[in-house]
């Protein structure tokens, strides 16, 4: 069952991440979106209700999910761009996926996906390598610096695509 819910194992961080390495986690987040949007693409209302994993979120939620957290998360990095060490924001996920919200069509999630990441892509790529060792503290993570945080949210949107493709996989879809 952890398979499923990791299905690309749990979050490591690289300490000291090379500019090259920093540069594909930038990548990686300005890709998400239309990863994101060809993993779900075709699916029918009844699958994007199935969820990913017994016991887990409806595809739906899963991507409701990310751009809740994705917003948080760029929030968070310009908190730690312009304050010291800020106490970040926390919220309850499992909270939020029951609302009203998660069950507006896929296609809300998607585009502010897009538009948000291209403005998170674009304040990444301007930043100087001295800005990733900026940290803000995280009540479940503890101090995390901006280059562990970038990592983190490029697994994040990995980690969560990597969810609806292996079901995907598993239902034939």
């Amino acid at each position: 069952m952890d398979h499923y819910r990791y299905p690309i194992g749990h979050f490591e961080p690289i300490d000291s991440p090379t500019a090259e390495q920093r540069s594909r986690c930038i990548e990686e987040i300005k890709e998400i979106p239309s990863i994101l949007r060809l993993a779900v693409q075709n699916l029918t209302m009844e699958q994007l209700l199935t969820p990913y994993r017994p016991g887990g979120w409806t595809v739906l939620q899963v991507v409701h999910h990310m751009a809740d957290n994705d917003m948080n998360a760029y929030i968070r990095f310009k908190r730690g761009l312009t304050e010291d060490s800020p106490l970040a924001g926390s919220y309850r996920e499992d909270l939020w996926a029951e609302r009203s919200d998660y069950r507006t069509p896929v296609e809300t999630s998607l585009v502010l996906l897009e538009s948000l990441h291209i403005r998170f892509a674009d304040l990444l790529r301007s930043l100087h390598s001295s800005d990733f060792k900026r940290t803000f503290t995280s009540l479940t993570h503890g101090v995390m610096s901006l280059n562990v945080a970038t990592q983190r949210y490029a697994w994040h949107g990995r980690h969560h695509i990597a969810q609806i493709v292996s079901l995907k996989e598993r239902m034939g879809w």
